[in-house]
């Protein structure tokens, strides 16, 4: 199985923007286990900015891209030593790849990205992939990991995409203000009522809500890839997911023939 793992920046770390260690550690072990049980793995991390917010003992996120695009600079480094040292105690190798708006809209580049990519598992190795903060502007930028995931789920032929969130999935409403909310075990379809559940944007550290979830939802489906979204506390759960076992709120993608 082809597996595409998104993780935002909620995911990784605390409030302050420090590395939530036990969870990284966590998330890596799973990955890893899974890799040496035969299925290809490609992760797609958000957490430069906010690590980078960290290192420089910022007081929060920065409002401003140039300093935004600092942070990133730091952050990144910070954010691939971190995995290399823990992938690297169970024997494999990650690659870094960051990409840009421009790259994904030129049919060349694009092109390259999706060679490079499958090269790099037929290789063995662990893709590891965010948007490339320091160089993007406001103007022009992917915006956040879930598009983002939806793009390399896309361009690698993914079997499933999995976007670990800060709830359980999609819910029938919003269930930090209702309580009667209702998670949605399964979607067959993106129709206008299943588009209307989706709110704004999610914690302060990340960018994205339920509606750019929605809308990869929508570009990996129509590629017959199905996706799930689920809680990222606990990354022993991807187990569940590749044995069947219901977990979240699961699209269900439309395979060709």
């Amino acid at each position: 199985m082809r597996i595409v793992v998104k993780v935002g920046t909620s995911t990784l770390t605390y409030a302050a923007g420090r590395m939530n260690i036990r969870r990284v550690e966590e998330l890596v072990k799973v990955l890893s286990d899974l890799k040496n049980a035969g299925h290809e793995i490609i992760l797609v991390s958000s957490g430069a900015i906010a690590m980078g917010v960290g290192k420089l003992n910022l007081p929060g996120k920065p409002t401003d891209t140039p300093t935004k695009q600092a942070a990133a600079a730091v952050g990144q480094s910070e954010l691939m030593y971190a995995y290399d040292r823990q992938f690297a105690q169970y024997s494999h190798t990650i690659a870094q790849v960051l990409l840009s708006a421009d790259d994904i809209k030129d049919e060349d580049r694009r092109m390259n990205i999706e060679n490079t990519m499958k090269r790099l598992l037929e290789m063995g190795i662990l893709p590891i992939v965010n948007e490339n903060d320091t160089v993007a502007t406001a103007e022009i930028h992917i915006g956040d990991n879930d598009t983002l995931g939806a793009i390399v789920a896309c361009a690698v032929n993914a079997d499933i995409l999995v976007l670990f969130s800060d709830i359980e999935g999609l819910y029938t409403a919003d269930p930090r203000q209702d309580p009667d909310a209702k998670l949605i075990p399964e979607v067959m379809e993106i129709t206008p009522e299943i588009e209307a559940l989706a709110g704004g944007a999610g914690t302060d550290r990340g960018t994205g809500g339920m509606i750019t979830k929605i809308n990869a939802a929508k570009a990996v489906m129509a590629n017959g890839c199905d996706m799930i979204i689920t809680n990222g506390s606990n990354p022993g759960i991807l187990y569940d997911i590749v044995d069947g076992i219901p977990v979240g709120t699961r699209f269900i993608g439309r395979k060709n023939g």
